[in-house]
């Protein structure tokens, strides 16, 4: 069976399964299966594949036909300037994320000295990205789970950088740590009716500690601005990353716990998605 075919087989393998972009999926786990670029193997079509190769795609394609996410697959996910290893423990960096560490490096001078805690670290995408742009700033990463940090201390290791992070683990109601010039978090924000109607790839295959967020969508986003008003300097800033429609919400315990919302940035569909707080007032 030569490439054309066994393209041919994969897609309608997907397309049966009612996968979206069934044929780009179809070519990128060839791709992946064959360590070659997507390039490489459209412009040869006729070349065979031995009977070990066919077996190794075929096994691609059938995770891909349960609606596994093809990064969970690879155990790979590009996010702002460097590939991460993820894997069924830590939510799959998204692109709307990327908008925490464009504006953040925006806000800040590369020059400065200072300190970050991220909350919620995961794959620790964020907190490494930062890091890697500001090679004098010093991160802390806190995780609930054990199984994320360790994915976390992966990245950071690969990445040339765990000597200026340190890695927690800890509920940020049990975290009590020194005073942070910025915190970041990209916490669990999907409500009860939202992730019960999640695609079946998100819902099946990532951690539903990552995602869920309680009743409203709120429950962990309270916690990190209550916790993020003791452990914050003055004038520190805030960034988290929200769901649809909570953006009012959000703004309203911002100000309640002594916060001056600075900024809120949109992402591609035009929802309201990181918001951007200083505290100015230390008697919260």
């Amino acid at each position: 069976m030569n490439y054309r075919n066994i393209l041919f087989k994969g897609e309608y393998i997907l397309r049966k399964n009612f996968i979206n972009d069934a044929s780009i999926d179809a070519e990128n786990l060839l791709s992946i299966s064959l360590n070659k670029t997507r390039e490489d193997i459209l412009l040869n079509l006729e070349t065979n594949l031995n009977q070990n190769e066919i077996k190794s795609y075929i096994s691609l394609i059938n995770k891909r036909k349960k609606k596994e996410p093809i990064s969970l697959i690879t155990g790979k996910r590009y996010f702002w300037n460097s590939e991460f290893t993820i894997n069924k423990h830590v939510l799959t960096p998204r692109f709307e994320t990327e908008l925490l560490v464009e504006e953040i490096l925006k806000i800040f001078n590369k020059y400065t000295n200072f300190s970050i805690l991220d909350i919620g670290v995961g794959s620790g995408c964020i907190l490494i990205s930062l890091l890697k742009e500001r090679k004098l700033w010093r991160g802390t990463g806190i995780d609930i789970s054990s199984l994320a940090l360790k994915n976390a201390k992966i990245n950071a290791k690969i990445q040339h950088i765990d000597n200026r992070i340190k890695f927690i683990n800890s509920d940020i109601d049990k975290f009590y740590g020194n005073k942070y010039d910025l915190i970041v978090s990209n916490p669990p924000y999907i409500s009860k009716i939202g992730f019960n109607n999640l695609d079946l790839g998100v819902k099946n295959f990532e951690p539903k500690k990552a995602l869920y967020g309680g009743i409203d969508g709120l429950k962990i986003i309270e916690k990190v601005i209550k916790k993020s008003k003791i452990i914050l300097k003055n004038n520190g800033l805030l960034a988290l990353e929200i769901g649809k429609g909570q953006s009012n919400k959000v703004i309203n315990s911002l100000k309640n716990n002594g916060f001056y919302v600075s900024k809120i940035v949109l992402d591609y569909q035009k929802i309201k998605r990181c918001v951007f707080a200083r505290k100015i007032n230390e008697k919260f």
